[in-house]
């Protein structure tokens, strides 16, 4: 017992995945979306440029950066039986896991791919058919959360885990979704 006190933040940690466990077990497995993907996406990271920072301007830059990650090679991947691509050269960061919870949940981990999809979605407010020629049209940042979530339960099955990104999504990602639009980035351009 006194470990269990002394070492209070595992303890709190296996409880809640206990009672996550418990969730899991009691709620059916079935999404509202069909997800199929066509193997993992190929990515490489980009560097975190810190030599040139200085030493308190490197420091800064590992405890705030996050690292981003290109994909070098087009990603497929169906959403309810529509063929879409996450195209070569598209960056990203992963699930915006912030970084005190990184020990329990890496941004490159379980969340992955719905964080690709979501991360391209975020940025163009639409996702790319494989043609490369057309997009799913307009969607809202409540789409594009919903499909986060759904892919994450499709692809890694922790429905608890899930639902709290997502509802974490729905609470704070508007600073994101609200950036992009101000960048007017478009699908034509990448």
């Amino acid at each position: 017992m006194e470990l269990l006190v002394n070492y209070w933040q595992f303890t709190l940690v296996g409880v809640l995945i206990f009672i996550a466990w418990i969730v899991n077990y009691l709620i059916s497995d079935e999404s509202d979306l069909t997800y199929d993907q066509e193997g993992m996406p190929k990515m490489k990271p980009i560097p975190i440029e810190t030599k040139s920072k200085g030493f308190w301007g490197g420091v800064w830059l590992w405890l705030v950066t996050t690292r981003r990650w290109e994909i070098v090679e087009d990603f497929y991947y169906s959403l309810d039986g529509q063929r879409l691509v996450i195209p070569a050269g598209f960056t990203f960061d992963g699930a915006s896991v912030p970084k005190f919870l990184r020990t329990w949940l890496s941004p490159m981990g379980v969340l992955l791919v719905g964080g690709l999809v979501h991360d391209y979605g975020y940025k163009y407010a639409t996702l790319l058919k494989d043609n490369k020629n057309e997009t799913i049209g307009t969607k809202t940042q409540k789409d594009m959360d919903i499909i986060f979530r759904d892919i994450n339960v499709e692809v890694n099955g922790f429905r608890v885990l899930n639902y709290v990104a997502y509802y974490a999504l729905r609470l704070g990602g508007f600073a994101a979704w609200k950036g992009h639009r101000k960048t007017k980035a478009t699908w034509l351009e990448g």
